[in-house]
């Protein structure tokens, strides 16, 4: 199962995909995570703690690895540069495990323009496919709304393709960026998730304005998960009514995914 997690910053995305790979991991199956978000926290919401994740380097950092694999200049000076790096082994080097989960931090790429070509980049990109191509195992990004590491043969091995969304316009639009994104790599089937439902209200504003056929379910607000993100635990193991709700989405997830 491949599955990338999308939305705009704030929206519960991290928690959705931390709760769906700790759910895969207690059934005993094998779970890779990449956080490819800038604003990185996935590691918090699967349970690390904050000094285990102080001593994670993330792989846009790895300045010596990222020239050995590219043959660029390690201070950034190179010109020339592999564009197929050496990718396979980085998640069974570098990835750290807890709760059953394997967490990969991948980084960012500070460039001055965007579109830049940069050896830091194409080693992201390239590890990305192999994530989803290659690996036999439950692999779960969680991504920012941008898709710019996304390339069109890493678009079609994915299982699922989900946006995280919260009943409010300016999510929505996001929605529609991300999905315009999303075709434009042929992805055919965007699937969503909506969170931070509190009351019908937000219910029928959620089912106006996404398709039934794209929508996979609803979570409801919870003080538990506020009080998880504030408390630095993992939402699986602080807000079992949420669990349960992301529960019902998996079972979905799983057989669309068949």
């Amino acid at each position: 199962m491949k599955i990338a997690v999308t939305g705009k910053g704030g929206v519960g995305k991290t928690t959705f995909a931390a709760v769906l790979a700790r759910l895969y991991a207690s059934e005993g199956r094998t779970v890779l995570t990449a956080d490819v978000d800038p604003d990185s926290n996935l590691g918090l919401a699967l349970g690390f703690t904050p000094e285990e994740l102080s001593e994670i380097v993330p792989v846009s950092k790895m300045r010596e690895l990222i020239a050995e694999r590219t043959g660029a200049s390690a201070d950034g000076l190179g010109k020339f540069f592999r564009i197929n790096p050496k990718v396979d082994d980085i998640p069974d080097l570098f990835a750290k495990e807890k709760h059953g989960v394997r967490l990969l931090v991948m980084g960012t790429v500070e460039t001055g323009g965007a579109g830049c070509v940069c050896p830091e980049h194409v080693v992201l990109r390239r590890l990305i496919s192999h994530l989803m191509i290659q690996r036999d195992e439950v692999v779960i990004m969680d991504m920012e709304a941008g898709l710019e590491h996304l390339g069109r043969g890493t678009a079609d091995s994915m299982d699922i393709f989900l946006v995280v969304v919260e009943p409010g316009a300016r999510s929505i639009q996001t929605y529609h960026q991300i999905k315009k994104l999303a075709g434009d790599l042929g992805i055919r089937k965007v699937s969503v998730v909506a969170n931070k439902v509190r009351d019908p209200g937000d219910e029928a504003f959620v089912t106006r304005e996404i398709p039934a056929e794209d929508l996979l379910g609803m979570i409801h607000y919870s003080q538990e998960v506020a009080q998880a993100d504030r408390d630095a635990v993992s939402p699986y193991d602080a807000a079992p009514g949420t669990v349960e709700e992301i529960m019902k989405i998996k079972e979905i997830i799983d057989k669309e995914g068949e």
